[in-house]
């Protein structure tokens, strides 16, 4: 309850009063409204189950996301949807409307618009989680605001830009596999992925090749025996330093390859290659640098004479 006024100024009496309703104080001796002060005293509502109307009492909107161009901030002069409803003369003018909302978009939301498109297009296709999506969305963004696109294609920034929010948040995807969705070559993403980095100062840690082992055990339908056989030996290979200076696909690939034909579920060096998208002389060298450094060729040789 506000602060009430000693005296009325018109009668000098003290007989006041506060109408909550109306917000007033007033003198009961001579009626006069001393003072307004509109206060909501009213409880906060709260939004129960569905059909009690809670839709109508929000007070806000969706949260922000850099995945629309305008942060989820702006408006739109109606849909498609909405020409079913209008009349002739009507339908002119939200044409006209929406034409000149266009006109007057800035050149950095009419790129944006496309460019968050086509990441959508490639995060579902890659089937990332959201909070990569989101990501990625932000560093494009950045990257456009700073003017890092021009002189590049919109699909390669997309592309760089997904593989760094991959690689921020330990969600293990190739450049091959970014090639193949985005339609970028892979050389032309790891040169727009290390400019973006770079440029905007954004801290990414190397990839662990351990995380690579759950989808391309899964992939190769591997044995949960193998895919944990798979993991300690590289945890033997970084031990012993076999890991660094090595693409983290071509260990990992390695090391599954290993734990399978120990595990008696023997695949082809070509089956392991096309799913790790490295060439089979990758497997190759990176399984005998595993089988002579971590004397691995006796456990084979073991699984080897219980076949026989």
């Amino acid at each position: 309850m506000p602060e009430l006024i000693k005296k009325c100024p018109e009668c000098g009496g003290i007989n006041l009063f506060w109408n909550k309703e109306k917000g007033e104080i007033i003198c009961r001796d001579c009626g006069l409204v001393v003072e307004d002060k509109m206060v909501d005293l009213g409880q906060e509502w709260r939004e129960g189950a569905e059909g009690e109307g809670g839709e109508k009492k929000r007070r806000a909107g969706a949260p922000m996301t850099y995945t629309q161009y305008d942060q989820g901030l702006g408006t739109e002069v109606g849909t498609q949807s909405d020409l079913y409803s209008l009349k002739d003369k009507n339908r002119n003018k939200f044409f006209r409307l929406r034409k000149w909302q266009y006109r007057i978009s800035t050149a950095i939301e009419r790129n944006l618009k496309l460019a968050l498109a086509e990441l959508k297009r490639v995060a579902s296709f890659l089937k990332l989680p959201p909070s990569v999506e989101e990501e990625a969305a932000r560093i494009y963004t950045m990257a456009v605001q700073r003017g890092l696109v021009r002189g590049r294609s919109m699909e390669s920034v997309v592309s760089g830009s997904l593989y760094a929010a991959c690689r921020r948040h330990e969600v293990p995807r190739t450049l091959d596999e970014l090639s193949e969705a985005s339609g970028i070559e892979k050389k032309e993403i790891g040169r727009t992925y290390r400019f973006i980095t770079r440029e905007l100062q954004i801290t990414v840690m190397p990839s662990n090749p351990s995380d690579y082992i759950p989808r391309f055990a899964s992939s190769l339908k591997l044995s949960a025996e193998a895919q944990s056989e798979s993991v300690e030996i590289l945890h033997k290979a970084q031990k012993a330093e076999l890991t660094s200076g090595r693409g983290p696909t071509g260990i990992a690939a390695a090391a599954l390859y290993v734990a399978a034909l120990i595990n008696g579920e023997k695949r082809t060096q070509r089956e392991v290659a096309d799913v790790a998208g490295v060439t089979e002389v990758t497997i190759r060298n990176r399984y005998k640098e595993l089988l002579d450094e971590l004397d691995l060729e006796k456990e084979i040789k073991k699984v080897k004479k219980k076949k026989k």
